[in-house]
């Protein structure tokens, strides 16, 4: 019996001996992320929103360290939910003013992913609470629930390929409320007038927005210039 409870407790020693705190992790995502000081990406844009007519397009999209964020349609201005720019990961974490809390495991589409909270310090702060999905063994984010103020809740999930060193997806798609969806003032986007007359007498169209990028290429740490962002 005594060898049977010292067996438990070593296992449980080396168990936690190789656990990492939500601060750890988290550390080690930014140490990944901030090597990405700037770059632009080249993708594909598909958006599904309801009464919105916005095929699937080619687009630019521009970061900046640490909260620069930026997509480029040709011809036209993308429309992202107000609050997109946490569709890029890199400001969220690199930002460092919240509180990080470990809240277990979880295995998702077949992966085993370690849950953390992120909680900002800052009462100014437009996020209410971040959930994060992270794979602590690559140090990569597969999913993300970001609850806000003001504009609701969005979920993100992630896909890596060849650029999974630098800690940036193949593939990110937004999902939100439909509901929460705000436009930034002078954005104007074709309303599908004949969709909408056609659901008078239908069931309400899905109150759920889906926003995908599949990016093709990568150009990182390039120096990009302030004024892509209008700022100076």
């Amino acid at each position: 019996m005594k060898k049977l409870v010292l067996l438990i407790l070593c296992a449980t020693a080396v168990e936690c001996s190789f656990s990492q705190s939500a601060d750890e992790v988290v550390s080690k995502l930014r140490t990944k992320l901030v090597s990405v000081k700037d770059y632009e990406a080249k993708g594909l844009l598909k958006t599904d929103v309801a009464f919105l007519k916005l095929p699937i397009s080619t687009v630019r999209i521009f970061y900046k360290f640490p909260d620069l964020f930026r997509i480029k349609k040709d011809g036209g201005i993308s429309v992202l939910p107000k609050g997109g720019i946490r569709i890029n990961m890199n400001s969220l974490i690199t930002e460092g003013n919240y509180t990080s809390l470990s809240a277990g495991r979880i295995t998702w589409k077949g992966a085993d992913l370690s849950v953390l909270k992120l909680i900002p310090n800052g009462e100014s702060s437009e996020i209410v609470l971040t959930t994060l999905y992270v794979d602590d063994k690559a140090m990569l984010i597969r999913r993300a629930i970001t609850t806000t103020k003001d504009n609701g809740t969005y979920e993100m999930e992630m896909e890596y390929g060849k650029y999974a060193k630098w800690g940036l997806p193949d593939k990110a798609v937004m999902i939100f409320n439909t509901k929460d969806y705000k436009l930034p003032k002078g954005i104007t986007f074709e309303y599908d007038a004949s969709v909408a007359k056609k659901q008078k007498d239908k069931k309400p169209l899905s109150k759920q927005g889906r926003i995908e990028i599949s990016y093709t290429s990568y150009e990182i740490n390039k120096g990009l210039g302030f004024e892509l962002f209008g700022t100076k």
